[in-house]
């Protein structure tokens, strides 16, 4: 993977949101898992959206809020949406091993829907790297 084509990481990130509502489907839905294909979908956008304004790797980090603060530089509305970042941060982690971590079906929606809220926010403010 070209690691510096922000197509393929905006492919990666809808193949994780799209897996994420799959399992969602699941009986019993594997609530952890799902929490972190979002985390990763939203992680892939932003770093996504930074190669694509900046022509350089993303840094190698997994905090979300760190991620949408360095996209707020280069646009500043980005500020909207830094909660919904900071909420999806801690499944890139904790929901990926085994802890007392205790995720419930509402965490889940609220997960899918940040991701969505992620994605949709980057639709309007990146129109150019969502072709229709």
């Amino acid at each position: 993977m070209d690691s510096l084509d922000y197509r393929r990481w905006r492919e990666f990130a809808e193949k994780d949101l799209y897996a994420a509502e799959h399992l969602l489907n699941m009986h019993p839905a594997p609530y952890e898992i799902i929490c972190y294909l979002c985390q990763q979908a939203a992680e892939k956008y932003l770093k996504g959206f930074l190669i694509a304004r900046t022509a350089k790797e993303p840094p190698h980090i997994h905090d979300l809020a760190v991620l949408c603060k360095l996209c707020e530089k280069i646009n500043p509305v980005f500020s909207e949406i830094l909660y919904a970042c900071s909420e999806l941060t801690e499944y890139g982690v904790q929901s990926k091993y085994p802890t007392d971590m205790a995720i419930e079906k509402d965490d889940v929606l609220q997960a899918i829907q940040d991701a969505k809220t992620l994605k949709s926010f980057l639709q309007k403010q990146a129109a150019d790297l969502f072709p229709e």
